[in-house]
């Protein structure tokens, strides 16, 4: 009823078996941190539209699935876990793994169940966590000697409802005031665009404020990077444009980001004015203090905005795009230039600007994926 089309698990889980029967495809893994990131890339390329579901068994399975979990937790992807747990009477005997317990914080909601009949219930409490507010896992386990016993009849459920949350009408005219105000402003784009659907409102509102964007690595491809106000992402390693315009500004604006510290991403210059723009109320002035803040889904976020800076402008840009865009290229082309000898070079060893450079100017990019290793890459 929550239109689970996969279970990816590792045995022994009788879950398993239950999901085959109904026809929900069941994928098994030889790995339980890579069934969780499966099932971390259905929610993620289908903006948590399909929530993908992991099963394992008890005991070293579950333990060895905590990396899975935590990562979804901290990339703040919207998956279910579905632990099998020790029985109800061992559940408390040291050492036995409980997953409810163990894995608290690194998940949204965790729970065990031990009545047949409160499994309806709990399945809900998951799927509305995970269809609502921050995006981040949940956890139903369920105790070996739990799957012989009948849950009551009859079984009256109903699929999690996804709701979106607008932003207050007040800090909608504050912010716009700042943005219209500013006069080097920079946009910033995390994934929570990507899970609002809000692409064309962020390009929409690039294009009105005449305002470059940038993205987190989660946040990449929310706005088209071949676009004449794009200056490309960054993590551990930035793009000069990127670089250059954060330096410039006067006022950066984030869009569904977290502004969370990390060495792999942006770090932001100081003495800039910050507008934060985030779903979760907990991400305002956790790592970053916000001069302006408004919390919401971001499409709705943009979609105020867009009407709110379009009173002020008179529904038409200002005419900075072609002093921005020219900026922007001529940025780039120097850079480029910068780098020609490393992309170029002829040398032994084989130089892996070299390859990637031969691979850009070979391979159709709008046709290909190419993808990198986990870490330092980033």
């Amino acid at each position: 009823q929550e239109g689970v089309e996969y279970l990816f698990a590792y045995p022994v889980n009788p879950l398993i078996e239950a999901a085959a029967k109904v026809d929900i495809r069941t994928v098994i893994v030889r790995q339980e941190r890579i069934g969780l990131h499966m099932a971390d890339a259905i929610s993620r390329l289908s903006s948590g539209k399909k929530i993908g579901v992991f099963a394992m068994q008890s005991g070293p399975g579950s333990e060895n699935a905590f990396g899975g979990v935590a990562q979804a937790y901290g990339d703040s992807a919207p998956i279910v876990v579905l632990p099998m747990g020790y029985a109800r009477h061992l559940t408390n005997v040291d050492p036995n793994f409980n997953s409810a317990l163990n894995m608290r914080h690194v998940t949204k909601l965790a729970e065990q169940v031990i009545l047949p009949e409160a499994v309806p219930a709990a399945m809900r409490r998951a799927f509305t966590a995970v269809r609502n507010g921050r995006p981040r896992p949940a956890l139903v386990e369920f105790p070996s000697d739990l799957f012989g016993l009948d849950v009551p009849e009859p079984i009256a459920y109903q699929p999690a409802p996804s709701l979106r949350v607008g932003p207050d009408p007040d800090a909608v005219q504050r912010v716009a005031d700042a943005l219209v105000a500013a006069e080097h402003p920079v946009i910033y784009a995390g994934q929570g665009v990507h899970y609002a659907e809000a692409w064309a409102e962020l390009r929409q509102l690039a294009e009105l404020l005449e305002a470059p964007v940038t993205t987190s690595l989660g946040g990449k491809s929310s706005f088209p990077e071949n676009h004449p106000l794009a200056l490309g992402s960054g993590g551990r390693a930035i793009p000069k444009t990127v670089h250059q315009f954060l330096q410039d500004a006067d006022l950066i604006f984030g869009i569904g980001c977290s502004f969370s510290s990390t060495s792999f991403g942006i770090k932001f210059p100081t003495g800039k004015k910050m507008v934060h723009a985030t779903l979760d109320p907990a991400d305002i002035n956790k790592d970053i203090a916000a001069d302006y803040a408004i919390v919401g889904d971001a499409k709705l976020v943009l979609a105020a905005l867009i009407e709110a800076i379009s009173e002020r402008l008179g529904g038409t840009p200002r005419g900075r795009a072609d002093a921005i865009r020219s900026k922007i290229q001529e940025i780039k082309r120097a850079w480029l230039d910068q780098w020609a000898p490393k992309l170029n070079l002829n040398e032994a060893p084989l130089s892996p600007y070299r390859v990637i450079h031969d691979l850009m100017s070979t391979v159709d990019v709008a046709n290909t994926i190419i993808t990198h290793d986990a870490g330092s890459p980033r």
